[in-house]
């Protein structure tokens, strides 16, 4: 990526985005970043609350407040566990939308912590690998 920040959608936009909808192709750039930067997970989950806050109108139906409240916890628990499971594939088909190969995101994020890993890697080395002293 470049040095400059890249374009980001109005809020409008980033609910469209949020609900699964495609950018113009000038976001295509903040599409990668939305995906690739340190807080991606913590950008999925906030996409996931939104896609399930229609949910929170099942509140609105009549019935003991406790019965639809916790109706509406275990589908939010349900809607988040599964979003977390296939975060990963459902990241990479948002680039794919974008225009981006499938596997784009996850070379990008692993591209930015090569050098950590490495670092991590010359540590344990040292450490663990070590022959001892005699």
């Amino acid at each position: 990526m470049t040095g400059t920040k890249p374009t980001r959608p109005n809020p409008l936009q980033w609910i469209w985005y949020a609900l699964g909808g495609r950018l113009p192709e000038r976001y295509r750039e903040w599409v990668l970043h939305d995906i690739t930067c340190r807080t991606w997970i913590l950008r999925h989950v906030s996409r996931t609350l939104v896609q399930l806050s229609p949910g929170l109108l099942f509140l609105l139906l009549p019935g003991p407040l406790w019965i639809r409240g916790m109706a509406v916890l275990g589908g939010y628990i349900l809607g988040i566990w599964y979003s977390m499971s296939y975060m990963e594939h459902t990241t990479e088909y948002r680039l794919y939308k974008h225009g981006y190969p499938i596997g784009a995101g996850k070379a990008t994020r692993e591209e930015a912590k090569a050098e950590q890993r490495a670092a991590k890697a010359s540590r344990y080395e040292q450490i663990y690998r070590n022959a001892p002293e005699s």
